[in-house]
This record gives structure tokens, sequence and C-alpha cells, in this order.
């Protein structure tokens, strides 16, 4: 009876045992999370990167008056096409017109005052010459020969100067371009240096973005024509759509800004129809072909401080962190040299569910 009854009592004891290994194995499994991943692989890609550009007419000036009048007419409309040289604006100003008659008769006087002078010198001269006087006489002759012509010179000057501001009444466009609004009417008295319009040239525009120091390093080592060569650009203007002409980086400013910490580029689009405008915004699209390279998406990667890390999976699905060398960050991807090679198995999404050494049930996705 005592055996029977230790035997029952063993059967019980691993019954109990086996149950709970039962159970503990459930738990665990149940504990196991279902993570997406993928393995990484060498490939080649297109990338693009944008940037928040600010639309620039390759000239645009302000037609400011250089003298003061009354706004006499306008000889355009607004908005209008004009010409290279092409009247816009007509003041008038009969003080200036008084100046230019005043300073007329004042060069005729001073002509008149040198040739006497001229006159009066050469009669001295043949004074001199029969001993009828000194020759200190002929000196002084000379003298006040030479003042009248500094006269006339000055009067010469003078009606010069009367003659542009007269020219200044007439204000003519610097160059072909489209007039923006006129915001002073017919009648209306004009300053010196009064706005009149703005004048823009936009057969060619320039679109101004900047970049980070940083993402200008990393470009610099790794795609360097990006930087320093003339690299083919993509618009994409304010409504999503994209511009029909290509454009150029053909420039980049010489130093970095101290309060953004940015550099700025400049790209140069053609403009025959005239569609974009000064002041205008849009995006530049830069388009980056990349060959054999190892891209992980930002989604993957978990960082801290200035280190990057993935969870690498291994054979027997357990998660081991791993630091990771981005060299280029585009848009939601990272060009990886070096922590990881091709066929690494990685954590695709979700790394802030796992920790270093948990087990995972792998969800292979293609990416």
């Amino acid at each position: 009876m005592i055996m029977k009854s230790f035997a029952i009592q063993a059967l019980a004891i691993s019954l109990f045992i086996y149950g709970c290994n039962t159970r503990a194995a459930n738990v665990e499994t149940q504990n196991v999370r279902e993570i997406p991943v993928f393995k990484i692989q060498s490939k080649d890609t297109i990338v693009h990167q944008h940037y928040v550009a600010d639309i620039q007419a390759v000239k645009n000036v302000e037609i400011r008056s250089r003298v003061t009048g009354f706004l006499e007419s306008i000889h355009t409309e607004e908005g209008s096409f004009v010409k290279k040289g092409q009247l816009i604006f007509k003041l008038s100003n009969q003080e200036l017109a008084n100046n230019l008659n005043k300073a007329k008769a004042a060069l005729q006087s001073a002509e008149a005052a040198a040739k006497l002078a001229e006159l009066e010198a050469n009669r001295v001269n043949m004074l001199v010459e029969r001993k009828v006087i000194v020759p200190s006489e002929l000196e002084i002759a000379y003298a006040r020969l030479a003042d009248a012509k500094a006269k006339v010179e000055e009067a010469r000057a003078n009606l010069s100067d009367a003659q542009t501001k007269i020219e200044y009444l007439s204000i003519r466009s610097p160059f072909t371009g489209w007039v923006d609004r006129f915001p002073i009417k017919p009648g209306s008295l004009i300053d010196e240096g009064t706005l009149l319009t703005t004048l823009s040239d936009v057969t060619e525009v320039f679109a101004y973005y900047n970049i980070s120091e940083n993402e200008y390093l990393q470009q610099f080592r790794t795609l360097s024509d990006k930087i320093n060569g003339k690299t083919e650009a993509t618009l994409i203007l304010s409504d999503g759509s994209t511009y029909a002409h290509k454009g150029v980086v053909e420039a980049k400013e010489a130093e970095f800004s101290e309060t953004t910490g940015t550099i700025a580029f400049r790209a140069k689009f053609p403009n025959p129809d005239g569609m974009l405008k000064h002041g205008a915004s849009g995006k530049v699209q830069l388009t980056t072909r990349l060959q054999n390279k190892i891209l992980i998406p930002q989604k993957a990667v978990m960082e801290i401080q200035d280190r990057s890390f993935v969870f690498l999976v291994d054979s027997n699905n357990t998660v081991r962190m791993q630091t990771i060398y981005p060299v280029l960050r585009m848009d939601d991807f990272l060009i990886i040299e070096g922590g990881v090679e091709e066929g690494d198995v990685i954590v695709y999404e979700g790394v802030q569910l796992v920790r270093d050494g948990h087990s995972i049930s792998p969800k292979y996705i293609q990416h």
C-alpha cells in the first residue's frame, strides 16, 4: 500500500511539473512578438532630395526718380512688357529747364571772356616782342587767359549737369523686362528717390535654397558632383506640379550663415514663357543615382546621442543591437558604410518594441 501511495504521489508531481512547463512555454510563445524584418541588399537606386527654394528674377530693380518734379505722363501699362530704353515715365520741372538755360548762357559768357583774354594775351605778346612793355605783363595776360579757360570748363560742367537732370525727367527702362504696379499717378509731385515701379527680367530665374552644414559635409564626402559640379535640377512648383524646364545648380555662397548654420546654393532655370515670377516659391529637387549602396530606412534606425543603431536578427531569431555608420541622409533613408553588410537581417519597424537579447517572430517584408 505504501509503495502504491508513493507511486501515485510521484505521478501527481510529474503531472504538476509538466503542466507548469506547458503553461510557461505557452506564456513564452505568447510573449514573442511578430516583428517586420528585412534582409539587407546592396542595390542601385535613385534618390530625390528636396529643398525649399526662393525664386528670384535674374534681374530685378526698383525704378526711382533721380530728380524732383511732377509726374506728367505714364507711357506704358502696369504689368506690361517693355524693352530696353523704352520711355516709361515723363516728369516736368520748370526750375530744371530754367537752370539749363542759365547754364547755356553762362557757357556763352565764359567762352566770350576767354576769347577776349586770348586776344589780349596775343596783343601783349606782340608789345613785349617790340620791347614796348616789360615781359611780366605777358605773364599776367597768360594767367588771365588760363583763368578764363578754366571758367569755360566750369560752365561746360554746369551745362552738362543741367542737361543730365533734364534727361532724368524722362525715365526709361534700363533693360528689357516686365514692369510692376505704378503706386504714383500722373499729376503727383515726385521727390528725388521716390519709388515709381519695379522692373524684372524673368527670361531666366534663380532658385535659391539652403543646405545645413552637416548635410553639406555628408554630400561633399559622398556626392561631390552635387557640391562642386553643375548638377541638373528639377523645380517643383507651389501647387505640387513639376516645372517643364530643367535647371542647373551653378553656384554656392562662400561661407555658412552665422544665424542659420546653412549655406545657400543657386540653381538657374529657363523661363521662356514667363510663367515664373520674381518672389515665387517652390522646391528644388536634386536626383541622385546611387550604385551598389546599402540603404536602410530611417524607421529601422534608433539614435542615441550621436550614434546610430539597428537590431540585427540572428539565426535563432534573437535580436542584437548593432552600431551602424551612416554617411549620408537622404529623405527617409540612410546610406550605410559600416556596421552591417549585405545578407544581414534587421528589424524593419517597431524598434521601440524590442530589446537587446529578445526573441522575436520575424515577418519578412520586401524592401
